[in-house]
C-alpha cells in the first residue's frame, strides 16, 4: 500500500505540471512563398515574418512614420532568395536578407539589406542596405487586423503584397 501511495504522490505533481500550456504567441510567424507550388526546384522566394495583430490600436499607433522598421515584429522580416531577381532594375544575387520598410504618409521605402539574424530595427545599418525602393502606399476599404505579406504572379509580373490595417502597397520584381 505504501508504493501506492508513494508512485501515486510522485506521478501527481507529474501530470498536473503537464497541464499548463504556454499562451499563444501574440505575434505568430508565417510566411510567404513564390511560386505558391511546394516543388522545391521552382522556388524563387520565401519571406519568414512575424505577424504583429492591431489589437484596437491603428496602424500609426504601431508603426513609426519616416524611421526604419522590421516589417514585422519580434525579428527583422526575412528574405531567403533561391535565384536572382531584379528590383526596379538591379539585380539581387540569390541569398537570405533582411527586409525592412520606411513608412511615410503617401509612400514607403522598402529597403533590403544584407544584414541577417536581427532583433527587431534596432541594429539596422544603412550601409549594408542592397536596394532601396519608393512605392506608393495607398489605402483599402478592408482592414486587415495581422500583417499579412504574400505574393502574385499576374499578367507574368511577379509582386510582394503587404497589407495591414488599412494600408497596402506592393514590391513589383523580375525573376532570371
Amino acid at each position: 500500500m505504501k508504493k501506492y501511495i508513494l508512485t501515486i504522490l510522485l506521478i501527481v505533481p507529474f501530470l498536473l505540471q503537464s497541464q499548463n500550456f504556454r499562451g499563444l504567441d501574440k505575434s505568430p510567424m508565417d510566411q510567404a512563398k513564390f511560386p505558391l507550388s511546394n516543388r522545391v526546384t521552382e522556388k524563387v522566394a520565401v519571406i519568414t515574418y512575424s505577424r504583429p495583430q492591431l489589437n484596437n490600436r491603428s496602424f500609426e499607433d504601431i508603426v513609426p512614420l519616416n524611421k526604419v522598421w522590421r516589417t514585422g515584429a519580434n525579428e527583422a522580416t526575412e528574405i531567403r532568395l533561391f535565384s536572382d531577381i531584379i528590383i526596379n532594375g538591379k539585380n539581387i544575387p540569390a541569398g537570405t536578407y533582411s527586409l525592412f520598410t520606411i513608412p511615410e504618409e503617401n509612400q514607403i521605402t522598402v529597403i533590403i539589406n544584407s544584414a541577417t539574424n536581427i532583433w527587431g530595427a534596432y541594429s539596422y545599418k544603412s550601409e549594408k542596405d542592397i536596394i532601396r525602393v519608393k512605392v506608393p502606399l495607398v489605402k483599402s476599404d478592408e482592414s486587415l487586423e495581422a500583417l499579412s505579406i504574400t505574393f502574385s504572379n499576374e499578367n507574368e509580373q511577379p509582386k510582394i503584397h503587404f497589407g495591414w490595417e488599412y494600408m497596402r502597397f506592393e514590391l513589383p520584381f523580375d525573376t532570371l
